[in-house]
């Protein structure tokens, strides 16, 4: 039936193993250190990412640090210069009430001077009323 033959199978079994060896030095072993290379590739940037991500942290916390520092400065800055100007305006205040008082007492003192002058017009000029003031009831 059927006929195998030794020297046909033997020759079968060298040229499978032959071409497993050629297979094995030309397409698997540059195929895993392929592989190899690319999974050495993958954990090295894994651990920079690592590296990057706390970096990046402590970049972000000082970066918050200078924004709480800054924030800080300009509460002092906008504080003093709210003192500043409060300072300002209340020595404007004074000196403005100042010169109110020195205007308010200069009008008083030519009120009085215009008062002094007039009641002394007025009786310079008090008889000249008593004589009208006679004639006109006299003439009544």
């Amino acid at each position: 039936m059927l006929d195998i033959s030794p020297i046909l199978l033997i020759s079968s079994a060298i040229i499978f193993l032959v071409v497993l060896f050629q297979l094995n030095r030309s397409l698997y072993q540059p195929l895993f250190k392929h592989i190899e290379d690319r999974d050495e590739s993958i954990k090295k940037d894994l651990e920079s990412v690592r590296n990057n991500a706390d970096e990046i942290d402590g970049l972000a916390k000082e970066s918050q640090s200078i924004i709480a520092k800054a924030k800080q400065e300009a509460s002092s800055i906008r504080e003093n210069a709210y003192a500043e100007a409060k300072a300002l305006g209340e020595s404007k205040i004074v000196s403005f009430r100042n010169e109110l008082d020195s205007k308010y007492i200069s009008f008083v003192e030519d009120l009085h001077f215009q008062k002094n002058s007039l009641k002394s017009s007025l009786l310079e000029s008090m008889p000249q009323f008593q004589e009208k003031l006679s004639a006109k009831l006299s003439s009544i």
